[in-house]
């Protein structure tokens, strides 16, 4: 676990993730989307199999980083609902074949999350959030952050939805374990 603050019970980011390289360790990582379809009644829970990533902490200690995530490993366990959701309805894997989040000048707020700015990248737009990152464990060595953006999935143009059953909104989470590179 990471290094204690003077609270119970929480950590100080500050404190334990210094200035450096990091390096997404995928095994230990996740990349999923929530999306409510008929009309709120079901949730379709789905994710990507295949990422990568990395990221940094300047010496001022603002952290940036990047996940790239390959936007044909989209799953959510049907063959047919994968294959749409990879098509140009949605995705659009066969053009755009990488999902991109970045974030940038995320600094310490509060002993147990940060805060900054993260961008959204699929299916040829992108998009910029003001967004708060919890931190679920924090140490010299690992740090693990966990990320979550509702989105308007018909700012990506993904506005397929017969009879519009599905949500127009879209939960992401991503829950990132980092080491030192």
């Amino acid at each position: 676990m990471g290094e204690q603050s003077d609270v119970p019970g929480t950590m100080d980011v500050a404190a334990a993730v210094r200035e450096g390289r990091w390096s997404l360790d995928a095994a230990k990582s996740t990349v999923e989307f929530h999306v409510k379809h008929f009309w709120g009644a079901i949730t379709v829970h789905g994710g990507f199999e295949r990422f990568e990533g990395e990221g940094s902490v300047a010496l001022d200690g603002a952290i940036s980083g990047r996940l790239t995530i390959d936007a044909t490993s989209l799953t959510t366990g049907n063959r047919k609902r994968d294959e749409h959701l990879r098509s140009a309805d949605f995705f659009d894997a066969e053009h755009h074949p990488v999902v991109v989040v970045s974030a940038r000048d995320l600094v310490p707020a509060g002993a147990s999350a940060l805060q900054g700015r993260v961008a959204l990248q699929a299916a040829g737009h992108e998009h910029e959030f003001a967004a708060t990152v919890a931190v679920l464990e924090a140490g010299p060595d690992a740090v693990t952050l966990r990320g979550e953006l509702v989105v308007d999935r018909t700012a990506y143009d993904m506005t397929w939805s017969p009879l519009a059953m599905a949500s127009k909104q879209a939960r992401a989470v991503v829950t990132a374990r980092f080491v030192r590179a």
